[in-house]
């Protein structure tokens, strides 16, 4: 007998609602893990995306060292080719093709503890702010081109305020360099340049100085290649060597006459202003091949993983001197530099630049029997010697935000202490400004709101032996350059 059994209302209405969840609890775990199973795909599809995204960083990571590395090669002497000529003409065949052309002014102003007649002993650069109150240190105009198929062009001319006040015009260079040579020569890494230049020793003597970071000439420099850096007429090759790291080896030859080679048959003018020893100026002119100055320098390149990169090179010249048919220079030195750039940066901020140069002179001065006053009073006599001086400077530039740098720069100078003949222009060494021993430190704030203008406060603490009283002297200068145009690219 079959009995019924009742059951409430609300029992009923609990019994639906919780029987569906019961019938369906079997298959929970089959949807938990179909979704972690779809988890696991998408982030197995996630690290592939990674992993080609990494890829494509590392490869172009290496590209833009490949493009480093070959401008690195390329900018020393090649100009910036625009988007298209400036200006053009035919002749003959030949096409003629502005590229570029530039105006880049220097201006200082500042105030220095000493008078300007020392101050310009100091500050012994042709370029260098050299007296208080308002400086005109350089105003450059530089055209380059393509001459034909076969040859690029530069010249650059420049106008500045001397020490005095006095106006100058020069033509700083004028030179062309091959872009095609016969029998596939450019093939083999050769290049080559002719005309008037800068000589190619260490780093800083071959840029015109818009391109320092400091406002004045390393000291060592100023000693050894004068006022306006060493450059002259001549030839150079340059070879790329065929090895798997940048490699390049530079030989030159120019004239040793004139005003820019200090070192060696010099001017009579120019060396009247700073004789080297005090000797008197003899030069016999030139006379064959070897009263030339001959070059040699080997720099190699290389990259420190992905941010840092540097530089090494070997310098050494050779030649005849001005005091004699006897006399010979020979100027050998080193310099590096270490570069730091972050793979991601802001146009090139933040950066660090470490560098450094050191120079040697072995300076061998003829013996010397004549007048050196005209009426003559009486013959003077000097004895063969040899002058030794060297020089070095270290200089660190750190970019710390974007438009804003930070410098230091460290500098000393010296020779031996040979005795002065009685009937020379100084006494002792001493006493010579281009030979006495020299100290100097120059800290440097840099404000560069775009590539066309910059802004330079620096300070000189200088001590030489030379100086009257008190061998210490205080110097500030503020800087203003700006550039009208576009300009070939610096060096590495």
């Amino acid at each position: 007998m079959l009995r019924t059994i009742y059951t409430p209302p609300c029992l009923s209405l609990a019994f639906l609602l919780v029987s569906p969840a019961r019938a369906e609890e079997p298959a929970a775990p089959a949807s938990l893990e179909q979704q972690l199973q779809s988890v696991l795909e998408d982030n197995r599809k996630l690290k592939g995306r990674l992993d080609s995204l990494e890829d494509e960083v590392r490869r172009a990571r290496d590209d833009a060292a490949a493009a480093r590395s070959a401008a690195s090669q390329t900018a020393a002497s090649s100009p910036a080719v625009s988007a298209g000529p400036l200006a053009e003409a035919s002749s003959g065949g030949a096409r003629l093709q502005l590229l570029d052309i530039s105006v880049d002014a220097l201006s200082s102003v500042g105030f220095s503890s000493v008078e300007d007649e020392s101050l310009g002993l100091l500050q012994a650069g042709g370029h260098d702010p050299a007296r208080r109150g308002f400086n005109l240190t350089n105003l450059e105009l530089s055209l380059l081109g393509a001459v034909d198929p076969y040859l690029d062009g530069e010249i650059h001319l420049i106008y500045f305020l001397d020490s005095e006040g006095e106006s100058s015009f020069e033509l700083e260079e004028a030179f062309v360099t091959s872009r095609m040579l016969p029998f596939g020569l450019e093939e083999q890494g050769l290049q080559l340049e002719f005309g008037q230049m800068f000589t190619e020793f260490g780093r800083i003597n071959p840029q015109h100085p818009h391109a320092w970071d400091w406002q004045d000439q390393p000291i060592v420099l100023s000693r050894f290649f004068g006022a306006d850096g060493m450059r002259g007429v001549g030839t150079r090759v340059g070879w790329l060597l065929p090895v798997p790291w940048f490699s390049e080896l530079h030989a030159g030859v120019q004239n040793a006459q004139g005003e820019t080679m200090q070192s060696f048959l010099s001017s009579d003018e120019a060396f009247e202003e700073r004789p080297v020893g005090g000797r008197p100026f003899a030069s016999g002119g030139t006379r064959s091949t070897s009263d030339l100055v001959y070059l040699l320098r080997w720099v190699n390149g290389f990259e420190l993983g992905e941010s840092w990169a540097g530089q090494l090179g070997l310098s050494g010249l050779v030649g005849p001197n001005a005091t004699g048919d006897d006399g010979k220079s020979w100027v050998y030195g080193a310099d590096w530099v270490l570069k730091w750039v972050p793979a991601s940066s802001d146009r090139g901020w933040p950066f660090l630049r470490i560098e450094a140069e050191i120079a040697r002179r072995h300076y061998r001065a003829d013996s010397f029997f004549g007048c050196i006053e005209d009426p003559c009073p009486a013959p003077v006599a000097f004895q063969r010697e040899t002058f030794t001086d060297w020089g070095s400077f270290l200089q660190l530039l750190w970019g710390f935000r974007r438009g804003w740098s930070l410098g230091l720069r460290g500098e000393y100078a010296t020779g031996n202490d040979d005795v002065y003949e009685a009937n020379s222009a100084f006494a002792t060494r001493s006493e010579d400004p281009f030979r006495g021993n020299r100290v100097r430190v120059s800290p440097l704030l840099v404000f560069q709101p775009s590539e066309f203008t910059r802004l330079r406060l620096q300070y000189n603490l200088d001590e030489a032996d030379f100086l009257s009283g008190d061998d210490t002297a205080h110097s500030f200068w503020l800087g203003l350059e700006f550039l009208i145009g576009s300009h070939p690219a610096h060096r590495f």
